[in-house]
């Protein structure tokens, strides 16, 4: 409706107040465990629709969700308990350009210079924590003021877990195709497995090695020092030594429990069929190698990550 004439014109409305950054980036704080909470139950849901109603259609959110559940409310949390300052765009950053930057590179690179040997799982380590570690570096390059043992953690970690998140998507799309058509078990199978084990692999290795990287940023430059190279390798064999616990296991467990019958078919090139027992024992072997592996990260990063506490700011 018009204004008649000769009223006083009405005063423009206030701009809104802006909104203070901190409560922007700042979430609710036990927010990542009941995310966790509440996709682990959806991603239950979608299981038992898919089964029941063998749509297809639903297969796509079945892997997303399952293979990101677990990665991005163990970023969350790094972010509630470390990283609040550092603002939620830098750590969805880190996630989702580290990660994808941090798959391709790796298999590139993996494509072109890996080739079977006894060294295959060392050259893996070394290529993926590299590509990583120049990720986050990428996306850090125009953000000179980023730097600190705390920024380090957090942001290695969220390019850590997401590298984890989109290969494990790869990984729960291979195990659903197989020779006698769709398997829903194996894919709900593998991304159980990669869910209980991600909190222990690419998002701890890469929070080490981005505490270091930034620890020793300098006038916001990265710095290739002797604690960047030797946590690089570090990692890198942790990296390796946890893709190697399955060979490690097998030959632990042929070592030990192989009868003549068996040694005589693996000398021909055939592999034999495993007793009962040896299962156990290889089940027993790896699920061990794999705890192993873990406290040894857990026991490098704790340290790190009690620095951290008492940390002021961004680093």
């Amino acid at each position: 409706m018009s204004q008649p004439q000769g009223w006083p014109p009405r005063p423009p409305h206030p701009p809104p107040a802006p909104v203070p950054d901190a409560l922007v980036a700042a979430p609710r704080p036990g927010l990542w465990w009941r995310c966790l909470l509440g996709g682990a139950a959806l991603w239950c849901l979608a299981i038992v629709v898919t089964y029941t109603t063998q749509n297809t259609n639903l297969l796509p959110t079945l892997i997303l969700l399952g293979s990101f559940l677990v990665p991005g409310c163990f970023t969350l949390w790094a972010y509630e308990r470390y990283g609040q300052v550092l603002g939620a765009h830098l750590l969805f950053g880190c996630f989702v350009v580290g990660g994808v930057l941090g798959v391709l590179g790796a298999s590139v690179l993996e494509y072109y210079l890996l080739h079977p040997s006894v060294l295959l799982f060392i050259g893996v380590g070394l290529i993926e924590e590299a590509v990583k570690a120049a990720a986050l570096v990428f996306v850090l390059r125009r953000r000179p003021q980023v730097r600190g043992l705390r920024a380090g953690l957090v942001l290695g970690a969220a390019v850590g877990f997401g590298f984890a998140a989109f290969e494990s998507s790869g990984y729960a799309f291979n195990a659903l195709l197989t020779l006698h058509g769709l398997s829903l078990r194996d894919l709900v199978e593998t991304e159980i497995l990669r869910g209980v084990l991600a909190p222990f692999g690419h998002g701890l290795w890469t929070a080490i090695l981005g505490a270091a990287l930034l620890t020793d940023r300098r006038n916001g430059h990265f710095h290739l020092t002797r604690r960047v190279l030797a946590t690089y390798v570090g990692v890198s064999l942790l990296h390796a030594l946890w893709d190697s616990v399955n060979g490690i296991a097998v030959w632990i467990v042929y070592a030990l429990t192989a009868s003549s019958q068996q040694r005589a078919l693996f000398d021909k090139g055939y592999i034999p069929h495993p007793t009962g027992e040896q299962r156990h024992l290889y089940t027993l072997v790896s699920d061990g190698g794999l705890i192993v592996v873990a406290l040894l990260g857990l026991a490098w990063v704790v340290p790190l990550a009690r620095r951290a506490d008492g940390a002021d700011g961004p680093g």
